[in-house]
């Protein structure tokens, strides 16, 4: 059974950091593209960033600069490195992988405040 479980969020204050960890298990993450959406609250869930399984990456713009997505495909992860975090980066982060259809995970919340 595919299962995805993201963890890694929190509460931190504006400017601060966070790293993201989505693990997979039942699948290998190998050569599969995965990415990473969030949801605040009231709103539809949004693109972040994606990674390929040749790891060509995309960002959302309201990212762009600020957060990388990475994998080990040794380790089965993909990860969200997020800098200078900001009040409205606010939500809960969800991984999917696309393998046939989307698979999702659980998600975690991420919380920038002061």
């Amino acid at each position: 059974q595919v299962q995805l479980v993201e963890s890694g969020g929190g509460l931190v204050q504006p400017g601060g950091s966070l790293r993201l960890s989505c693990a997979a298990s039942g699948v290998s993450f190998r050569s599969k593209t995965v990415g990473w959406y969030r949801q605040a609250p009231g709103k539809q869930r949004e693109f972040v960033a994606t990674i390929t399984g040749s790891e060509n990456t995309l960002y959302s713009g309201s990212v762009k600069g600020r957060f990388t997505i990475s994998r080990d495909n040794a380790e089965n992860t993909v990860y969200l490195q997020m800098n200078s975090l900001k009040p409205e980066d606010t939500a809960v982060y969800y991984c999917k992988m696309t393998w046939g259809g989307d698979y999702w995970g659980q998600g975690t919340q991420v919380t920038v405040s002061s």
